[in-house]
């Protein structure tokens, strides 16, 4: 998955011409990651490139974003649920320390991962993980993405 949509996700989802978006939730979007060392690994970006943080935004804005992160969580646990008998459980997060734009991150765990490395942060997993092509998004992550939008339209309402 090359191009220049990574230098404007937001901007490219909202043109349509971002190739993670798995779907358009009610407060951003809802993207595979681009790494995948964690089968599942989604996150939800805001639809507003201009904000850079959760209390950027009014109080029933905020609300939304929240539950389309929990929408988003959901979907990934019961997809990955589904297609990985090691799946464990879900971690959700918001940091914001590498891009400026409000996103969240969700990361499926499993009982399969490295006994050091299990009970801790994904982003203690080692830097090759992030950057290896083999665990770049691509083609064999389509069962995974099409079990996540499934869901994500079973949540809807």
């Amino acid at each position: 998955m090359g191009g220049d949509w990574r230098a404007d996700r937001i901007g490219t989802a909202l043109r349509g011409g971002n190739p993670t978006v798995l779907r358009r939730l009610d407060a951003g979007f809802a993207v595979i990651g681009d790494v995948q060392f964690l089968p599942g690994y989604a996150v939800l970006l805001t639809d507003d490139p201009a904000v850079q943080r959760l209390s950027d935004l009014p109080r029933h804005e905020r609300l939304a974003f929240l539950s389309d992160m929990d929408r988003l969580g959901e979907a990934v646990e019961r997809a990955c649920k589904r297609l990985d008998a090691g799946f464990r459980r879900v971690n959700l997060e918001i940091l914001g320390n590498t891009d400026g734009f409000l996103h969240a991150h969700v990361w499926p765990r499993y009982t399969w991962e490295p006994a050091h490395l299990v009970g801790l942060p994904v982003w203690l997993y080692p830097r090759d993980r992030w950057s290896d092509e083999r665990y770049a998004l691509g083609p064999q992550h389509t069962a995974v993405r099409e079990a996540i939008g499934q869901e994500l339209d079973r949540l809807r309402g």
